[in-house]
């Protein structure tokens, strides 16, 4: 399946055989699919918690925590198409296997949607349970969509991105703005599926959830149609061996080789002077994690061989890869918060005024707020705050990926702050006179500001775990992203629960902030007060982690900057904040460059 398809040396865009491939044209069919899958999966992320309130019939907490836990295992599940396409199959197939499960999985959801004996009845109990059959068919296709999707999400951003060579002066824009127009891609069809669809499926009080499971279903396979047809354009890059075993390969030869004195110099460490253009891109040698670079020691009367001696370049992927775990650490409370936007946030919505003149706004559409902003805004970013912020940087995308992840940071928390100053109003409101709520659009400004961070955040994460990945790992370190969001859910949901738990045994009522489903008589705003700190202390994490982080250098998968208005070679980022001190590195020497000196 792979090699009739993959095309190795795919970064040759200027041989007859590569011509008129990859580029806009390619993307173009990615950046539909892109639009079409998350029409409905941004639907399902905001609207989902009132279908587990009330056709499941799930309490408050249960149901925030549901669909936490859909979202957790989907953007965790990633972690295996970005693994299987870097591994075993390319990645347009992987994007078409996992998008068939997907499917799958939205037609099964559709079924029980419309078969009311698929459906539990009220229980008059604030939380029912599911049992039998039925829970089985209800957890099966929860299950299955969070392979298909975190599957597809695992190997389709680096799928695009392998449509712009980086190594190409012509092309290192158009990697640049690439990640900006994913987005774009993705908003643009949440923005339809928050207002369409969430508007069909939550009209009648609740009762046609299976049509917009069904809008859902038929825009997700229109999206995998497109990208079908779009084959004869991709650049299709061969699976490597298996990252997993290379990063296996140093943390056991360097074990190995631990009682080993360090070489005088880094020139000594094993190197190969590979000329194949195949072959894997070689990366500059750095001081960090120094009992690592024992796995390139090759021990005397020893023939080179794998499990016995690795390469520096192999070391410095498990470099790479070390170096980038405190960075996706240091992110998981931000979709933490944007977790609460999804659950909490929706049901609150609920309980305010939903009308703007005559027309009813499903609360669950109210994140079309900050989609609408993000439509515009990147756009405005990509085109204008980036190529002005070029003449300053000198920096292809303007500003570094991990300044962009920090502008981001800051801008949760404030999100948090503001969310529990809307609650109190909301609450105050309500208690004094419940039927005049305040309106539905005073939500609008904690889903305003978060969405701008969301745009700061997950486009830098994107591009940053892709240009800082070893040439074989792409897929599998662009689905870190999709991990931070993976732990951001999971985390919602044990805050959740470990939040309603200290808090009923130290309140004099002794209920839980969290607890039942009635908010006015809980207290949401002091769980986002809680959140808005844990976000600030976060910043601060992640700044010392951001500073102390090193940018990968090598010889050929160079970043660019911009000179005299094109995209020259060079080793790192002119920005002086955040960026990596060439004092610290130097370049490995090879195997054949030192026997010739010698």
């Amino acid at each position: 399946m792979q090699g009739e398809d993959a095309e190795p040396g795919y970064d040759r865009v200027n041989t007859p055989k590569f011509k008129g491939k990859g580029g806009l044209r390619a993307t173009s069919f990615i950046y539909a699919l892109v639009a079409l899958e998350n029409m409905g999966f941004v639907a399902n992320m905001v609207s989902l918690v009132l279908y587990f309130s009330y056709k499941m019939y799930f309490d408050l907490s249960n149901a925030a925590n549901t669909l936490t836990n859909l979202m957790g295992s989907t953007f965790l599940l990633s972690i295996v198409g970005g693994f299987i396409s870097d591994t075993y199959i390319n990645r347009f197939h992987t994007c078409l296997i996992f998008g068939t499960i997907e499917v799958s999985a939205l037609t099964m959801m559709t079924i029980q949607a419309h078969n009311s004996s698929l459906l539990p009845l009220p229980c008059g109990k604030p939380n029912c349970k599911l049992e039998g059959g039925m829970a089985v068919y209800f957890y099966a296709s929860l299950c299955l969509l969070a392979l298909g999707v975190g599957g597809v999400r695992g190997s389709l951003p680096a799928l695009g991105a392998d449509q712009f060579d980086a190594k190409d002066p012509k092309e290192a824009k158009g990697l640049a703005s690439y990640f900006n127009w994913l987005l774009l891609s993705t908003v643009s069809g949440g923005t339809v599926g928050v207002t369409v669809i969430v508007w069909v499926a939550t009209n009648k009080n609740n009762q046609n959830w299976w049509k917009g499971f069904v809008i859902t279903t038929v825009g997700a396979f229109v999206g995998f149609i497109f990208l079908a047809v779009g084959k004869p354009f991709y650049r299709l890059q061969i699976p490597k061996d298996s990252p997993l075993v290379r990063v296996a390969q140093v943390i056991v030869v360097a074990i190995k080789n631990r009682r080993l004195p360090h070489p005088e110099s880094p020139s000594e460490l094993y190197e190969v002077n590979d000329k194949d253009p195949e072959s894997i891109s070689k990366i500059a040698h750095t001081e960090q994690f120094r009992w690592l670079d024992k796995a390139a020691i090759l021990p005397q009367n020893t023939q080179p061989s794998e499990w016995k001696v690795c390469t520096v370049t192999q070391v410095e992927e498990v470099k790479v890869l070390t170096r980038m775990l405190p960075i996706i650490a240091s992110t998981i409370i931000m979709n933490t918060c944007m977790a609460q936007l999804q659950t909490f946030s929706v049901q609150q919505g609920y309980r305010m005024d939903p009308y703007l003149g005559s027309f009813q706004v499903p609360a669950a559409s109210i994140p079309v707020i900050p989609l609408v902003f993000m439509v515009i805004l990147i756009p405005i970013y990509d085109r204008v705050f980036v190529p002005f912020a070029r003449k300053f940087t000198k920096h292809p995308s303007g500003i570094t990926q991990l300044q962009r992840v920090g502008v981001g940071l800051v801008l949760s928390a404030l999100s948090m702050s503001i969310a529990a100053l809307v609650e109190v109003k909301r609450r105050h409101q309500s208690l004094k006179n419940p039927l005049k709520p305040i309106s539905l659009f005073w939500l609008s400004f904690q889903y305003g500001v978060f969405g701008i961070a969301d745009m700061f955040t997950l486009v830098g994460l994107l591009e940053f775990f892709y240009k800082e990945a070893p040439a074989g790992m792409k897929s599998l370190s662009t689905s870190f992203t999709w991990i931070s969001l993976a732990f951001g859910y999971f985390l919602s949901s044990v805050l959740v629960d470990a939040i309603n738990s200290v808090t009923k045994s130290i309140t004099p009522s002794k209920q839980g902030w969290l607890h039942g489903q009635d908010l006015d008589r809980n207290n949401l705003n002091l769980f986002y007060w809680f959140l808005a700190i844990l976000s600030v202390v976060n910043f601060f994490h992640y700044l010392y982690w951001a500073v102390w982080y090193k940018y990968k250098k090598d010889g050929s998968d160079n970043v660019f900057v911009i000179k005299d208005g094109n995209p020259v070679p060079h080793s790192i980022s002119g920005v002086p904040f955040l960026k990596a001190e060439d004092d610290d590195v130097s370049k490995a020497t090879t195997v054949e460059d030192t026997s010739e000196r010698n």
